[in-house]
């Protein structure tokens, strides 16, 4: 048996789990259809199982069914971005090795939000497609920034370090939107309201817009399983195995980079899906990456969507953004995060 088996064997686990595996799976399918249909019934005007079932086939006679339709790209385009999101927090959590890894935390989400801003104040950026590739270029340069610094000095990337870069850079990019936004009232109004994050305002040509890059980052990342589970030995076992470990971290990055990116266009930043989601699933179905990328991608599918369900009805008539609702419950997790890893790598 070769040394290389050997260290993998760790990631072979008996039948029953396996099966376990793909209950849970298929548990987190049916939950994820059942908040589908919840988030089309649901909201802040009451509609009747006759108007849902008229809107779903194009009928828009009543305001209850022009409700329904408007309800049903907001759904796909939650499911989607929660999936992204956390699909790529579990990304980073593997590139950094990092238990704090988050979009938001370590400014990703901020940096894209920036530069979708310059591009509108500065630019005049109007073209559809514009926004989308402006918010990967942001999220782009701001993760290779974060980790730059965050790799200085002794010891590297570690956790604790990649956490106080990503916090300061996402004070600092914050305070440069606002100062870019202020002298622009024409724009501020919008762009305020972007920043909160949500999927109130979905639409299905932005859904379209954002899905081919949402579809590479996906298959990028799902490909770099494997490369995640030998990085996850530690830098000088996968070096020993003959892992290529800048490429495996880049390629699996640009990954992340491309569903932080494309859902910041769509949605604005919205915060700690990426943190919570992946380490729920670790609860799961440990630290696989071949089973932890997908659960993550459904878990976060419907964490957003049942934020964005909780968001209509706690502030009847009006609305919470989603970004809000995951911010309630992002924040005391991060605090529990620190104080149970003690800030450790993975």
């Amino acid at each position: 048996m070769t040394a290389r088996t050997e260290t993998l064997r760790p990631f072979s686990v008996p039948d029953q789990y396996q099966l376990l595996r793909w209950m849970s799976l298929l548990a987190l399918v049916v939950l994820l259809v059942a908040l589908c249909i919840l988030s089309i019934a649901v909201g802040t005007r009451e509609v009747t199982w006759q108007e849902i079932s008229a809107a779903l086939q194009g009928q828009l006679t009543s305001v209850g069914e022009a409700a329904v339709a408007m309800r049903i790209p907001r759904t796909l385009l939650a499911v989607i971005a929660g999936g992204a999101l956390g699909l790529a927090g579990a990304i980073m959590q593997g590139v950094t090795r990092n238990p704090l890894a988050d979009p938001g935390i370590l400014g990703v989400n901020i940096g894209a939000s920036l530069a979708v801003v310059i591009g509108l104040a500065w630019f005049g950026m109007s073209m559809a497609y514009a926004y989308v590739w402006t918010a990967i270029l942001g999220a782009g340069v701001t993760a290779v920034f974060v980790y730059t610094i965050g790799s200085l000095g002794r010891g590297g990337a570690t956790p604790l370090k990649l956490a106080l870069a990503g916090a300061a850079t996402s004070v600092a990019l914050s305070s440069f939107t606002i100062a870019v936004v202020l002298p622009r009232n024409d724009i501020a109004g919008g762009v305020r309201s972007w920043q909160i994050g949500g999927v109130g305002g979905a639409t299905y040509d932005a859904i379209q817009l954002v899905l081919p890059f949402l579809l590479v980052g996906l298959a990028i990342s799902l490909l770099s399983a494997r490369k995640l589970n030998i990085l996850a030995l530690g830098d000088d076992l996968a070096a020993g195995l003959g892992e290529k470990l800048v490429l495996a971290r880049g390629t699996a990055g640009a990954g992340a980079i491309l569903l932080c990116g494309a859902t910041t266009a769509a949605c604005g930043p919205i915060g700690f899906v990426g943190l919570i989601v992946p380490h729920l699933c670790r609860l799961l179905v440990g630290v696989d990456y071949r089973w932890l990328l997908p659960f993550s991608a459904l878990s976060g599918a419907n964490l957003l969507l049942l934020a964005d369900v909780v968001g209509r009805i706690v502030a009847r008539p009006s609305e919470l953004a989603v970004g809000v609702i995951t911010a309630f419950i992002g924040a005391p997790f991060f605090i529990w995060i620190v104080r149970r890893q003690r800030v450790r790598e993975l």
